[in-house]
């Protein structure tokens, strides 16, 4: 079949027309299912997983911590750096944090950051000013240092390994529920950061959320919603959807509440208790929660005296009375287990060994056995019941071992919501193979297999080219320069098989966004 662009010229009939909003609608989904920056984790003692050839492989770390972490890989799936709580290394309990290296070795200037040991108080958010910067927030749960606090890690630096070059910066000084999440805004470049205040140190409750906004300009817009159920822990969960449009937090007071999440506002609206704190013992210990990839599903450990894990069926009409037991187990395996979603849309489970006599962190040397150096794995989450095939402690970590935390890496691959009001950084203009969009301009000529790409009145001086495929990867990708607000490439597509293609010009201010199709 000869190859062509389709191009907003031609003449499409309502066929062809659905045709088209099909390879869109596909192109989004592998774009959105593409994880490269979140393809490496790191946790527990030395262990980590590459997912970055679409198959989970086990490989080596350089940390030992028992629950905070969190990874950052760059776009081609290449471990960036990480950072983990690791209190029984550290002197001061409250500044226990460690940013490691690519080559595991604590990073330049890398130790003594905020955050104590617990296990969703760490995570890494892409500075919007500078892809080369970025972010990590620490929050404060327990002892006399409470609070929020960011250091920036500078990749230029120590011949490309980094360097942290501002340290624990003071944001806000009350004590924290071990809650902390980010979420990409609608413009698919700024960032959203969660947190809860905790009453807990108190005895007193609320029902309050706070966050931040992260833009190019810098840590800005603090705010406070009043939503939902009324909280009075120091230990809870928040997990976002695969699409950043619903929210969920639990607690160890076994609150489950689901909520609508505006990307483009940062508002939490219509609430849904799932599950109410008793008020009284006994309590399950609800441990951590987790979307399934089409957000059909919810996923909770607890851990009363054993390690359970729930599902709930998000569809159903009433979501509390869809509850299942997937698994029950009772000790040595102690502490409920996290849960998280990963790039292979497999959700795994880690749990913590302890036989009722030795402390659980760190673990002795002569402590290695199936509960540790194992994760469960529910390998079909979109299903309903037993048909998700859980399989408890399946994936093996190579002579590594966990404990209960698992990376709590955002979404770094989520997309701008196109069409919506704040998608001001992509054109609205999506059709597909519609010869511009905005400024930017693909044409593609069969003969010579060449993509003719001209921008035009481009905000910036430079910036990068980014050629996507079917499969979310970068297939190809340079610097670009910008003269007089111009820019103009061609681009040989030899060898390129058959297909969609995506073409990305991004600035210092812009983003500009090309779907091509060559048959």
């Amino acid at each position: 079949m000869r190859r062509k662009l389709l191009s907003a010229r031609l003449q499409f009939n309502i066929a062809e027309m659905k045709y088209l909003w099909i390879i869109i609608f596909c192109l989004t989904s592998v774009m959105a299912k593409a994880q490269n920056r979140n393809s490496i984790w790191c946790f527990g003692d030395s262990a980590a997983i590459d997912f970055s050839s679409g198959i989970a492989t086990p490989i080596s770390s350089g940390m030992d911590g028992r629950g905070s972490c969190a990874t950052i890989a760059n776009e081609s799936g290449d471990l960036l750096f990480y950072a983990a709580t690791m209190s029984a290394y550290s002197t001061t309990l409250a500044y226990s944090t460690f940013i490691f290296d690519q080559n595991h070795n604590i990073m330049l200037n890398g130790d003594s950051i905020f955050g104590k040991g617990w296990y969703q108080e760490l995570v890494i958010v892409p500075n919007p000013a500078n892809d080369s910067t970025y972010y990590l927030f620490s929050i404060g749960v327990t002892g006399n240092d409470f609070g929020l606090k960011y250091s920036i890690i500078d990749m230029r630096l120590n011949g490309g390994l980094g360097a942290v070059t501002v340290k624990n910066v003071q944001l806000q000084s009350f004590a924290m529920v071990d809650c902390m999440n980010a979420v990409k805004h609608g413009n698919g470049r700024d960032w959203w950061l969660i947190f809860r205040k905790s009453d807990f140190p108190t005895f007193t409750s609320n029902n309050d959320f706070y966050s931040y906004l992260i833009t190019p300009n810098g840590i800005q817009n603090f705010s406070v919603q009043s939503i939902g159920e009324q909280n009075r822990t120091n230990l809870g969960n928040i997990k976002f959807s695969s699409h950043g449009d619903k929210m969920v937090f639990s607690s160890i007071a076994d609150v489950i509440e689901l909520f609508d999440f505006d990307r483009c506002t940062g508002l939490l609206s219509n609430p849904i208790t799932i599950e109410e704190d008793p008020g009284m013992a006994p309590y399950l210990l609800t441990w951590s929660c987790e979307f399934s990839p089409d957000a059909s599903k919810l996923y909770v450990t607890a851990s009363p005296s054993s390690t359970v894990l729930f599902q709930y069926n998000l569809n159903a009409p009433n979501i509390t009375s869809s509850k299942q037991t997937l698994w029950s187990i009772t000790f040595p395996q102690y502490a409920g287990g996290g849960l998280k979603r990963a790039p292979d849309n497999k959700i795994y489970l880690s749990t913590i060994y302890y036989n009722g006599i030795n402390t659980p962190y760190p673990y002795s040397d002569s402590i290695y056995n199936t509960y540790n150096m194992n994760l469960s794995v529910i390998n079909q989450p979109n299903s309903l019941g037993i048909l998700c095939d859980f399989q408890p402690w399946s994936f093996f970590l190579g002579d590594k071992r966990t404990y209960i935390g698992l990376p709590n890496n955002p979404d770094y691959e989520l997309p701008a919501l196109a069409g919506s009001p704040c998608d001001t950084l992509v054109s609205q203009n999506e059709l597909a193979g519609a010869a511009a969009i905005g400024s930017l301009h693909v044409y593609y000529h069969p003969a010579w297999e060449k993509a003719f790409i001209n921008a035009s009145n481009l905000k910036g001086k430079t910036g990068k080219l980014l050629v996507y495929d079917m499969q979310g990867k970068v297939v190809h990708s340079e610097p670009l320069r910008i003269q007089n607000g111009y820019y103009t490439k061609d681009l040989s597509m030899i060898g390129r098989a058959d297909g969609v293609y995506l073409v990305v010009v991004e600035t210092e201010q812009e983003r500009l966004v090309k779907k091509m199709v060559i048959e």
